[in-house]
């Protein structure tokens, strides 16, 4: 079966999500990853029954995210689609099944050959001859993702140096740190700070409880740095940019992989705290050096390599979908 060149993907490379920021980044950072300057984004919207049972196939599915999606399927069929999330994959189902490679990012809930490959968390235990597993979640942090955003925001990194940013996000079921650890961690940084100096930045996400978001006023208070509490332009690519050493809290697989794709060193916030998933791929990061615990809040320089699992991942496909150019009419064949 032949396949176009890397450079026709930018137009026949669908990402199919619902929409829902997480599932949405992962899609677009392996389409980036592979080259994929341009990529199509129908729309999808789920409709009842079958988006309560995605990405299990009902009778009548082509109509399950509504007549612009049923008429994109009818039209001209992309050479390769991403889904993300189980609304995203029973789309890529249903664009497969017309003819498309297909790559399903996350555990779809089902058996995985429904798809060409499957990519999923480690920590899932999802296994198949199809399935490429990854540690952590896919982003597009790297190099030059992080020289753009240090050329965007010019005035993080003039800051005085060490730059500590904190990466908040809120307390989970699996993950229930506590604003008064929080409390303890800003202390002791604000102490540090006054006494060599140094910048303290935060962000928040749309999961930070209020309490929390107040204790980082209260701690970030005449500090050198910045606090993005969601209002005005997101510095959060600026903030992974510039910092010297990223304090994580132990909740959030996505905000944890993008920290550790940086160079920077990584703490967490009382990871012994997580359980679950999240609890098994923060023990995972801490096996290979990558993170440590926050412990005294003295936050001690050290070196391990940068977490890069989306370019690792965007050669496995690469590599299974497109096996080898042929000579000639420049096509890709498997």
């Amino acid at each position: 079966m032949s396949f176009p060149q890397q450079k026709a993907l930018d137009s026949t490379t669908w990402l199919l999500t619902d929409g829902h920021a997480g599932n949405v980044r992962q899609a677009a950072a392996l389409a980036r990853a592979l080259g994929v300057a341009a990529p199509v984004t129908p729309a999808l919207d789920p409709a009842a029954p079958w988006r309560w049972l995605a990405p299990r196939r009902l009778p009548g599915a082509a109509r399950a995210f509504g007549p612009a999606f049923a008429a994109a399927l009818a039209g001209t069929i992309p050479a390769l689609a991403i889904g993300c999330g189980r609304q995203g994959a029973l789309a890529t189902r249903l664009v497969g099944a017309r003819g498309a490679r297909t790559v399903q990012v996350l555990d779809p809930r089902i058996d995985p050959r429904h798809w060409d490959l499957v990519v999923a968390p480690s920590h899932d235990r999802l296994r198949g001859a199809n399935v490429v597993p990854m540690l952590g979640s896919l982003n597009p942090v790297d190099d030059a993702w992080l020289a753009d955003a240090s050329a965007r925001f010019p005035a993080l990194l003039a800051l005085p140096r060490p730059r500590i940013v904190l990466l908040v996000g809120g307390p989970t079921r699996h993950a229930p740190w506590t604003t008064a650890a929080l409390q303890v961690l800003l202390a002791r940084l604000r102490e540090r700070i006054r006494a060599e100096g140094g910048s303290l930045l935060a962000t928040v996400s749309r999961r930070t409880p209020a309490p929390v978001a107040a204790c980082l006023r209260e701690g970030l208070r005449d500090m050198p740095g910045l606090l993005w509490d969601g209002a005005g332009d997101n510095p959060y690519a600026g903030l992974l940019a510039c910092a010297d050493r990223l304090v994580c809290t132990p909740d959030s697989v996505n905000m944890l992989s993008e920290a550790c794709a940086t160079a920077a060193p990584v703490f967490v916030l009382d990871p012994g705290c997580a359980s679950g998933r999240i609890g098994q791929f923060l023990g995972a990061l801490q096996d290979r050096g990558r993170v440590r615990a926050v412990g005294d809040g003295s936050l001690p320089s050290f070196a391990a390599p940068a977490l890069r699992e989306t370019a690792r991942v965007a050669a496995e496909v690469r590599r299974r979908l497109w096996p080898q150019p042929v000579d000639g009419d420049g096509a890709w064949r498997c």
